[in-house]
């Protein structure tokens, strides 16, 4: 018999080979960081696709997170921790989306909530929000601003590489 996964992945477990989203996976992506941090940046990722909700705006096609990228310092191989980062993050997430409409407030209500709830004393999080159509326009029109950090981000999150949330996952990270 088969056993699904765990009722919440936040729990230590082996990765499988074909689990691109283990845990494991996902911190080693910012393994420059202190565990702590690491655990932060992961969990932010998760509450991030768990609580997206595209079904707040009506749109012409089904909403998708498309990347999460972690921007600025923190996705710098040079980051180190100083007496003013030790006990306090400021993260900051750029979300690219697959349509315009899924960068409404309404569709990241519940991820703030549950980011604020869990990591509000620990951590500020800031939200970028772009559209693929956002990404296609600043590449036609060489917009160094938005390219060249994309490019020296960290991606979280692929929706190309990495495995969906399933139903026991998101049901964990909402509750």
């Amino acid at each position: 018999m088969t056993r699904g996964p765990p009722l919440c992945e936040l729990n230590m477990h082996t990765p499988k080979a074909n689990d691109v989203y283990a845990r494991e996976v996902v911190m080693a992506r910012v393994g420059h960081l202190i565990r702590r941090k690491q655990q932060e940046v992961e969990r932010i990722t998760r509450i991030l696709r768990a609580c997206f909700d595209p079904t707040r705006v009506q749109a012409p096609q089904p909403g998708e997170i498309r990347r999460i990228v972690l921007i600025g310092p923190y996705a710098r191989k040079t980051w180190y921790e100083d007496d003013e980062t030790i006990n306090f993050s400021d993260y900051e997430f750029w979300i690219v989306v697959n349509h315009p409409l899924f960068k409404e407030a309404e569709c990241w209500t519940r991820a703030r909530e549950v980011i604020d709830s869990e990591l509000g004393n620990r951590c500020a999080v800031s939200l970028e929000l772009y559209s693929k159509a956002d990404i296609r326009v600043a590449k036609a029109e060489r917009d160094t601003f938005i390219l060249d950090r994309i490019e020296a981000g960290i991606t979280l999150y692929r929706a190309s590489r990495d495995a969906p949330l399933n139903d026991r996952e998101r049901k964990a990270v909402r509750s």
